[in-house]
């Protein structure tokens, strides 16, 4: 039985996307089973990021509403033929699938893959209760930046009142020259703030926002600092 993983974050534009595409690769490339969910609907792209947007024929609301098959919707990775996506239907949900539709989705998923990654919306919407309903536990993802953090530790408390025993974060975005220079919080005043462990941190880099664009993950790059901080987040959650 496989384990699922909500990626979501307090709000937009701290790369919880990009984080999912990422760990779901580096667990694949670990030789593991591994399923994307983008259920950040109305907003998708996952499929952008693995550069998989002209393989898409269903989406998660065709799987859910019956219209096809869950292997029909599963778009496979060019790279890895054990990494596929459930991509995010272009329009958001207008009400008719619930949080029952996705936790049974997931358990199905989880009787055939090692790991479900479920690409959750940012914020706290009714969304968010939907993708919670699917996973065993969650990572949030946030920057140095106060506001991110704070809505950070917001999420965690409202992901506790959702059932969650086990929330993680990682830190993205990490510029050492601007903590030094004290024009972004430290570490320390991240971990003092946030009510949950830190398993990670991935420092800030161009190289990430040219891989998003051209649809190839940073992590297939090997031997880089940011494939090594991928992969020791990876390490902690196995």
């Amino acid at each position: 039985m496989g384990k699922s993983y909500l990626i979501t974050s307090g709000k937009g534009g701290t790369g919880k996307s990009m984080f999912s595409v990422n760990m779901g690769y580096t667990l694949a490339d670990k030789g593991f089973s591994v399923v994307l969910i983008d259920l950040d609907m109305g907003m998708r792209c996952l499929d952008l990021y693995l550069g998989l947007e002209n393989n898409i024929v269903y989406d998660l609301s065709d799987v859910l509403k019956g219209v096809c098959r869950i292997k029909q919707a599963m778009v496979k990775d060019r790279k890895y033929p054990n990494l596929f996506l459930i991509p995010a239907p272009p329009e958001r949900d207008n009400g008719e699938i619930t949080p029952l539709h996705l936790k049974v989705l997931a358990d199905k998923l989880k009787e055939k893959f090692d790991y479900v990654i479920i690409d959750g919306p940012a914020g706290n919407d009714d969304n968010l209760v939907i993708a919670s309903a699917g996973a065993d536990e969650a990572i949030i993802v946030t920057t140095p930046e106060y506001a991110s953090v704070r809505d950070a530790d917001l999420m965690a408390k409202n992901l506790a009142k959702l059932g969650f025993e086990k929330v993680n974060c990682v830190v993205n975005k990490v510029d050492a020259q601007l903590i030094e220079d004290g024009f972004a919080p430290s570490l320390s005043e991240i971990n003092r703030q946030l009510k949950m462990e830190v398993i990670g941190l991935i420092q800030k880099d161009d190289n990430i926002h040219i891989s998003t664009n051209i649809g190839v993950p940073i992590c297939c790059k090997p031997d880089t600092y940011i494939k090594e901080n991928f992969d020791n987040i990876v390490k902690r959650i196995e």
